[in-house]
């Protein structure tokens, strides 16, 4: 008896994806039956990056197809494709940038700056093209984060090509002033210093542009929300109470504002001494957790409070590409993953099929 290609989807909705625990026949990911004889081939496509992932759900999908009787050899392509999501109603989307994340915090020395770029490195190991934008005006940290010197450099006298390190393209006002220098600005300066560092940066074709967000909620979350399209928020605290009571506050904004919060992180969750290994909740424990529980938001993960992440940052090799392998970076590609899916799961973004309608006096 020949094998159909309904035999072949059956086979596959038993099939999870590990990262979605939706089925791949569910989720839509499977692509291109070809049944010649008794051979198979097809292709997955995932909606977010997961390189790392592809060998695992690849054999998956040969073992499921391999209980098929009379079943032949199996050929499965396992792959990406990360398309723009839908943003606030009546914004554009940016041309050559998808999806843009904001990481955000209610208040500053949450390690937030630290987080964007951890999460930006996470997605860009799985196989995105990542860029980020430091829009921390008075406050720019991207520049040492990211250990990149320079300035920028431009071709038309108007616009500016991104710096680049660690496979990411990064803007940041910081490429531009002499590093002890202050940026004593009022709001309409800052606002419109991230507006150009945003619009005039050449980003070149990035599936997730992260934005890191200057604290509060201020000027500069005001114009992004109303001048930016942006697909969902990612709010960074400790489980401190201060740093929650302004975390509410961040995410209350962003919610009125009609940004979807894709999670909370809760950073600095757990001390775990170097010497003696004793555990010890500095700042607190469970706030992320109640809050997420509090709002009706996902709780994306937590990160211990170690040196190791503070020097790494420091020095320009953020974690995730000092120790690619190692438990926190572990950590770090969890959370941009659980981000990536939440992204996945938005409306897809329907702007660019609608036709431009423009009324003139006759």
């Amino acid at each position: 008896m020949s094998i159909t290609v309904d035999d072949i989807k059956a086979a596959l909705a038993k099939v999870t994806d590990p990262n979605t625990n939706k089925d791949l026949i569910t989720t839509k990911s499977v692509k291109n039956i070809k049944i010649e004889g008794v051979d198979v081939s097809l292709d997955v496509e995932l909606g977010y990056p997961a390189k790392s992932q592809f060998e695992m759900i690849r054999a998956a999908v040969v073992a499921a197809i391999a209980t098929l009787p009379g079943a032949g050899k199996a050929t499965v392509n396992v792959s990406s494709k990360i398309i723009a999501h839908a943003v606030q109603p009546g914004i554009k989307l940016m041309p050559n940038v998808k999806n843009i994340i904001a990481v955000a915090s209610g208040k500053g020395g949450v390690g937030k700056s630290t987080t964007a770029a951890n999460l930006a490195l996470a997605l860009a190991a799985e196989g995105a093209a990542v860029g980020i934008l430091d829009a921390d005006i008075y406050g720019p940290s991207q520049p040492m984060i990211m250990g990149i010197s320079g300035r920028p450099e431009t071709v038309d006298g108007k616009t500016m090509e991104p710096l680049e390190n660690h496979g990411l393209q990064v803007s940041s006002i910081g490429f531009m002033i002499d590093p002890d220098e202050p940026m004593v600005w009022r709001g309409p300066l800052v606002t419109q210093a991230m507006q150009q560092l945003l619009g005039q940066t050449n980003w070149r074709d990035l599936d997730y542009l992260i934005v890191d967000m200057p604290p509060g909620t201020g000027d500069v979350q005001l114009t992004l929300s109303q001048k930016v399209p942006v697909t969902g928020a990612v709010i960074v605290t400790t489980p401190q109470d201060i740093a929650l009571l302004d975390a509410r506050k961040g995410l209350k904004m962003f919610e009125k504002v009609g940004i979807p919060i894709l999670g909370i992180v809760e950073n600095m969750s757990i001390h775990i001494c170097s010497n003696c290994g004793h555990a010890e909740h500095i700042f607190g424990e469970g706030g992320g957790q109640k809050m997420c529980a509090d709002f009706g938001v996902d709780f994306l993960g937590g990160l211990p409070l170690t040196m190791a992440i503070r020097q790494q940052a420091d020095s320009g090799t953020p974690t995730v590409v000092a120790e690619p392998d190692g438990k926190i970076a572990g950590l770090y590609k969890d959370i941009a993953r659980k981000v990536a899916i939440k992204v996945a799961e938005k409306a897809k973004d329907m702007t660019s099929k609608f036709p431009t309608i423009t009324i003139q006096n006759t």
